[in-house]
């Protein structure tokens, strides 16, 4: 999940690379997709990722990436499930006061 999400970022913003987005290493403590300071100027988001059946800890996932964010970043969460579209949980009030502005 976190190569797909990282590979994603890159095609979309191709004056980044590979050093400015990265994957952790599974178990690594922090964010899953790690950003340099140049990508999250792009990219202001926390970015945890899960790839599993049941998705009963959602909420411990946006917890999780609300303890991982430093600075300014918006906790996000990409959860998938097999034979499903990856999906994007954020804060409903980010959303309503970001994404659908006039």
């Amino acid at each position: 999940m976190q190569n797909w999400v990282r590979d994603e970022l890159l095609k979309r913003f191709p004056k980044l690379n590979d050093n400015d987005i990265m994957c952790a290493i599974m178990g690594e403590r922090g964010v899953d997709i790690k950003l340099s300071n140049k990508a999250r100027k792009s990219i202001p988001f926390s970015i945890e990722c899960k790839n599993q059946e049941n998705l009963k800890n959602l909420y411990k996932a946006y917890d999780q990436s609300c303890y991982n964010i430093k600075g300014k970043l918006e906790p996000v969460v990409v959860v998938k499930m097999n034979q499903r579209k990856p999906l994007i949980v954020l804060d409903a009030i980010y959303f309503l006061n970001t994404c659908l502005t006039k």
